[in-house]
């Protein structure tokens, strides 16, 4: 059975939606990453970047959760377009695209507008700005096709719908779906698919911390705190 260490962040939610579309049998083993378990021991052997999601399936280890997508896809045969090289080609760019574009400029968008300490002005606009443009992208190529890879549903569009669900915090706008409005499309319908609906209840397993407190800041943000 795979164990599962995560979150409810984005990414180890993204990881959550796939194993409960393939129907997977995994231990979800909770990480509290505002109480620092993040920085356990334990832990630290499995992902020494101190961050979920992370795997085990038996002999393999494998974390980030973009990797942990790609991996899945190819042991199970699922969820990935049809084998050939343009297709190939398509998966890799688009999937790299969350992990280095929509992943890092979402989370350090959401940092700086709702957690960093003054000032911030110029690294507010400097994130916003490119989450932005991201996510423009992404909208604009979902214009005239279903799916990110076309008309197939694939681990692409699983490791954009964990951070879908936060655009509005991501941008600080609760309007902002009336510009990205086929990304909202795309969000709504994997939100409604029985999978997504199963990963989503995921948050009733365990109970994780939800103070942003002193505690939560040191363990979070720790070039803040470099000793804690």
């Amino acid at each position: 059975m795979i164990k599962f260490y995560y979150s409810l962040a984005p990414n180890p939610m993204k990881v959550a939606l796939f194993l409960e579309e393939a129907g997977l049998p995994y231990e979800a083993i909770p990480v509290d990453t505002r109480k620092g378990e993040q920085f356990d021991t334990a832990f630290a052997a499995l992902n020494p970047n101190n961050k979920v999601p992370c795997i085990v399936d038996g002999d393999a280890v494998v974390f980030d959760s973009n990797a942990i997508l790609l991996y899945l896809a190819e042991k199970t045969g699922r969820f990935l377009p049809e084998a050939t090289p343009q297709a190939r080609g398509a998966l890799l760019s688009w999937l790299m695209f969350v992990a280095t574009g929509i992943g890092p400029y979402s989370g350090q968008a959401v940092h700086f507008r709702h957690f960093a300490p003054e000032p911030k002005e110029y690294a507010v606009g400097r994130y916003a700005f490119e989450a932005d443009r991201h996510w423009g992208i992404v909208d604009t190529h979902l214009a005239d096709r279903p799916y990110m890879l076309g008309e197939t549903y694939t681990i692409v569009d699983m490791a954009l719908w964990g951070w879908a669900r936060m655009v509005p915090f991501v941008t600080g706008d609760d309007a902002i779906w009336a510009r990205f409005a086929n990304v909202k499309r795309l969000l709504d319908e994997i939100s409604a698919r029985p999978a997504a609906v199963r990963a989503v209840a995921i948050k009733d397993r365990h109970a994780f911390k939800t103070e942003m407190d002193e505690t939560a800041r040191k363990m979070m943000f720790r070039h803040i705190t470099p000793n804690a």
